[in-house]
């Protein structure tokens, strides 16, 4: 197999073959019999992974994701790195769950990580130009490679779509723990660095920044300890010490909306290079007058259920989700809905924008499973979040036989009789399987926590850790057929 993939290396495209590539040039011989010494030493799921990727349809939708980068990408610039190298490097990063330093660094060391990478004896692409091209290949692309393998995995009757399992769990956002005095603290960090970048840019303001970085410390500290205090004297101290901590953020925002108004000022030449700074700073101070808001409305009013409430300064899409862990009761990032089929294969996954109810997610699951596969599922298998008597009678209404999903409300006898029947045992013994798919997807591939920048990269991290996932349980599924 790794012969066949060595051999497949082919030229770029003729119409832009001076900026990008779909492969490196052929191999020397000397390479290709390197290749073959090394073979040996790869792992059984790679051999099959190797062989999957090679499917042009996911080189392609990476090719023309790098063609997107910019308008004349195709034609101007850098040659850019291979698209097959990319689409590699990028799935053996969330294999490993690697930082894009780690993954430079073991490529670069590792004759089998070089050989499944397709880079031989070509330079390594150095770190960042790495965190370029996953930014390249943004989250629709990500879908699009999701569905193939999916659609391989069916190829391959890995998977026929009889069954489906669908639960729901929170990746979190890559921020600290939200308090409103550390939310006041970023704020006034963020302000005031940004507004010393734009006083350093221009030349120099008519009134000099001042940091008060210093006060804002020292109030934050203040607050941390009066927490040690019970009762109402400790209350007293600590709204005592709010009120000083914002008003220091106040006089920061003041400062920001006149150094904006001095900019507008300013001669064209010397404003036009401040101008991202200044929506940046304008973004922020925007950000902060919400914190202010949602802090003097629980510091002094006790309204903790305040509307649109803003937990992170850098992740503002963050939301605060209960799941209903003791250990966990506050999670903050995004409901992920994943999906799974035979063989522990991951068939559809979703991080939605707005938390919805788990009542809502079954129907669309069912027919997103219909439009991938091709069949409606004869099993349905869902924990009691998902279950509603609507539910239940529309997928039976989409052709699903067995709806294998508890109704922990109910008092009627008949439904109970229904739940001890051996079909519904088993597909909720089957459904279980969840749990620890989520667990291995947030242990081994890090879906516990995003470390991707905003929404968009939310989508891209828990696409990648499925396309990972779903690339090693084929590996390990197919390799003993190739044994």
């Amino acid at each position: 197999m790794l012969e066949s993939g060595v051999s497949s290396y082919s030229i770029e495209h003729e119409e832009d073959s001076r900026v990008i590539k779909l492969r490196h040039q052929q191999p020397t011989v000397w390479e290709s019999l390197f290749a073959e010494e090394v073979a040996e030493l790869w792992e059984p799921w790679m051999r099959v992974v190797d062989d999957l990727l090679e499917d042009e349809e996911l080189v392609d939708a990476v090719y023309e994701a790098q063609g997107k980068r910019h308008p004349q990408s195709r034609l101007r610039g850098r040659q850019q790195t291979p698209a097959e190298v990319a689409l590699r490097m990028l799935i053996l990063k969330h294999v490993r769950n690697w930082s894009y330093e780690t993954l430079e660094r073991e490529v670069r060391a590792n004759v089998v990580y070089r050989s499944f990478c397709r880079i031989g004896m070509e330079k390594v692409p150095d770190a960042k130009t790495l965190v370029r091209l996953g930014q390249a290949i943004g989250p629709e692309t990500v879908r699009e490679l999701h569905d193939r393998i999916v659609a391989l995995a069916q190829e391959r009757r890995v998977i026929q779509g009889r069954k489906m399992r669908v639960d729901t769990t929170v990746v979190e956002s890559n921020i600290h723990y939200p308090t409103d005095s550390g939310l006041l603290n970023d704020g006034a960090r963020v302000l005031t660095r940004t507004m010393k970048k734009m006083e350093q840019k221009v030349g120099g303001l008519k009134r000099k920044v001042r940091n008060r970085m210093r006060s804002v410390t020292k109030k934050v500290i203040a607050i941390g300890l009066a927490l040690r205090h019970k009762g109402t004297e400790g209350e007293l101290k600590r709204q005592r010490e709010y009120r000083q901590l914002l008003r220091l953020t106040r006089q920061i925002l003041n400062d920001s909306r006149r150094v904006l108004q001095e900019v507008e000022t300013l001669p064209a030449p010397r404003r036009r290079g401040v101008r991202g700074l200044g929506e940046q700073l304008e973004t922020v101070a925007d950000q902060v007058r919400r914190v202010v808001r949602q802090t003097k409305a629980r510091v002094f009013a006790g309204l903790t259920q305040f509307p649109d409430k803003l937990v992170s300064l850098f992740e503002p899409h963050t939301e605060i989700i209960r799941k209903g862990k003791s250990g966990k009761p506050n999670e903050f990032g995004k409901l992920v809905e994943l999906q799974e089929a035979e063989n522990q294969i991951i068939t559809h996954y979703e991080v939605y924008e707005e938390r919805p109810s788990d009542q809502h997610l079954l129907l669309p699951a069912v027919e997103a499973h219909r439009r991938k596969l091709g069949r409606v599922p004869r099993w349905v298998a869902a924990d009691a979040g998902f279950y509603s008597r609507a539910n239940e009678e529309g997928a039976k209404a989409l052709g699903v036989r067995y709806v294998s999903i508890p109704n922990r409300n109910t008092r009627s006898e008949e439904r109970r009789r229904r739940e001890k029947q051996r079909w519904f045992k088993k597909g909720q013994k089957w459904r279980t399987g969840c749990e620890g798919r989520i667990s291995v997807i947030k242990r081994r591939h890090g879906l516990a926590r995003c470390r991707y920048h905003g929404l968009h990269g939310m989508r891209r991290w828990v696409g990648l850790g499925v396309i990972a996932d779903n690339l090693i349980n084929l590996g390990r599924y197919l390799a003993p057929q190739l044994a």
